[in-house]
This record gives C-alpha cells, structure tokens and sequence, in this order.
C-alpha cells in the first residue's frame, strides 16, 4: 500500500520550454503574412470620383502615383486650403513632376520603363485645369501611359 505524506515539501516540477520557439515563430510569420505595409502617407484628402467602365490595374510595381487634393486637416494650416500636388510623401509643384517621372522611369529595369504607367488620384472637385497641367508635365516626360484612379458607381 502506498503512504500518503502530508507533512513533506514537495518541489514544483520545472516549466517545460521546449515548444515555445515554435510558439514565437508561429506568431511571427502569422503576423508577418497578415499584416501589410502601407506605401504613401497621404498628405492630402481625396474623394474619388464614381465612375462605370473600371479596369484593374495587372501589375501595380509598374505604376506611378500622382496624388492630387486638398491638404489634410492639420497640414492645412501649414499649407492654406489651395488644391496641391503630391508626389511620393512630399508635396510638389507641376514643375517638378518631369523630374520625378524621369527618376522613377530610370529606378525600374529597363525591359518595364515601356510598360510604366502613371495614375492620377485626384479628388473629385480638382478643377480641371491642375488636371490638365499635370497631363501636360506627363506628356514633356514621355509618360504617355495614363490612367485616373475612380471608385465604382453602385447606381445610374
């Protein structure tokens, strides 16, 4: 028969670690696969227009972005309410947009700067004029390849 010993100490068992590696790596390639990395801060509000003909763009490393709208609520006091232009993270002028078509063109390999096509974000209420300025930019560039960036109209 067994005898039952109150009156020892008993020590506690050490903590089995061995499968916490697998435990972290897990995580870690769980919250590397769900996460997803944002590209451009933007600077400046936009409300796309609604369009009906909408075609998705193959290869998204092929395009470029031109982001055109207000500033954003706390940059307005640095940079007025006036519609700007921004390129990558940084606000630019029309001007400036042939030199950064001419980087970007000249950072992609030479088999896809054919292929390279610029997209314009613009809001909805961008007067036409900016929009025309910034074609005419594309144009001196040789970036002849354009599209407009629009969300699906859900009614007609």
């Amino acid at each position: 028969m067994a005898k039952i010993r109150k009156n020892e100490k008993r020590e506690m068992p050490a903590l089995n670690t061995s499968s916490l590696p697998d435990i972290i790596f897990m995580l870690l390639f769980f919250f590397m696969t769900v996460t997803s990395m944002k590209e451009v801060t933007y600077k400046v509000q936009i409300n796309n227009p609604q369009a009906t003909e909408l075609t998705k763009m193959e290869k998204k490393s092929l395009i470029r972005y031109v982001y055109v709208g207000t500033p954003t609520r706390d940059l307005q006091k640095q940079y007025g309410a006036e519609t700007r232009i921004q390129l990558d993270d940084a606000f630019a002028e029309v001007s400036e947009i042939e030199d950064y078509i001419v980087n970007e063109r000249s950072a992609m390999n030479e088999s896809d700067q054919g292929l390279m096509t610029v997209s314009i974000k613009a809001d909805k209420e961008t007067r036409m004029g900016i929009i025309s300025d910034i074609k005419q930019a594309l144009r001196r560039a040789y970036a002849l390849k354009i599209s407009y960036a629009a969300t699906p109209r859900t009614s007609f």
